[in-house]
């Protein structure tokens, strides 16, 4: 039998030397001035930025820094904990042994005798489950929604209200109606600009990006990866242009800048 360590084995003590590292930066005594500062709060934007720098890795296939950014975002659970657990709230242990006991509840067609032979059927059981567990079999629709406001990203928070509420009928009837309901929002729009005050301009922006996600909803469309594939096209020419210019871009004018940017259009589409 090989005496070689497991790789669970291995994981587990990385991890173990991990917890003890972050312990000692959160030490009182000796331990990094700036660890010892933090609050959960104040990690609140590191946990986002890791979060999307690890999907930015795994969109663009690099192993190596998936590896290092879910590293990074490992040791924002890791750094959670610690303070949790100075603070007597709750530990590491018990965050891993939570996350493994709702892996099981929810899973009864693996831990248990229930069947689920389709992805269909596992994400209708989880959500079974899910709902019983937050005691929101009968919960009004409403709340279900605003939590997914208080959680999600914007654009993505609207993609589920919106499927959500299509769901239970509260939804156009043809998407020449959505069309519609999209011109009457950029005619709001258009009006608040022109002679309304800013908080109107800002209710009147967010209506009508609401009604652009349920056209992409229409038209099975995905909002967000539409929007990350313009920041791609656009830092893409943006950097064509760059290249193009042999002085700072404030010394050339608009006219100057839009033909650099039509001959990066033309070049990038080749």
């Amino acid at each position: 039998m090989s005496d070689r360590p497991s790789p669970s084995s291995n994981a587990l003590t990385a991890l173990d030397q991990l917890i003890q590292v972050v312990a000692q930066l959160r030490d009182p005594e000796g331990g990094c001035p700036w660890d010892l500062e933090q609050t959960p709060e104040s990690l609140i934007p590191y946990i986002i930025e890791e979060a999307y720098e690890s999907v930015d890795a795994i969109r663009r296939g690099d192993s190596e820094h998936i590896s290092e950014e879910l590293g990074d975002l490992l040791l924002q659970v890791v750094l959670q904990a610690q303070i949790a657990q100075e603070a007597g709230d709750f530990s590491l242990a018990e965050v891993a042994q939570g996350i493994t006991d709702k892996l099981i509840r929810r899973h009864p067609h693996i831990f248990a005798d229930a069947q689920a032979e389709t992805p269909d059927q596992v994400r209708e059981t989880w959500q079974a489950i899910k709902a019983a567990e937050k005691g929101e079999d009968g919960t009004q629709l409403s709340s279900k929604l605003a939590r997914y406001a208080r959680t999600l990203p914007p654009l993505k928070a609207s993609q589920k209200i919106s499927q959500k509420a299509a769901a239970v009928g509260f939804e156009w009837d043809k998407v020449e109606d959505v069309w519609q309901k999209f011109q009457e929002e950029l005619g709001e729009f258009q009006e608040a600009i022109a002679q309304e005050s800013r908080q109107r301009q800002e209710e009147e922006l967010g209506d009508l990006l609401f009604v652009l996600v349920n056209l992409a909803r229409w038209y099975d469309l995905d909002p967000e990866a539409a929007l990350q594939g313009t920041h791609d096209r656009f830092l893409a020419r943006f950097s064509q242009v760059e290249a193009a210019c042999d002085r700072p871009l404030s010394d050339y004018s608009v006219e100057e800048l839009e033909a650099f940017w039509q001959i990066a259009k033309q070049k990038l589409a080749l």
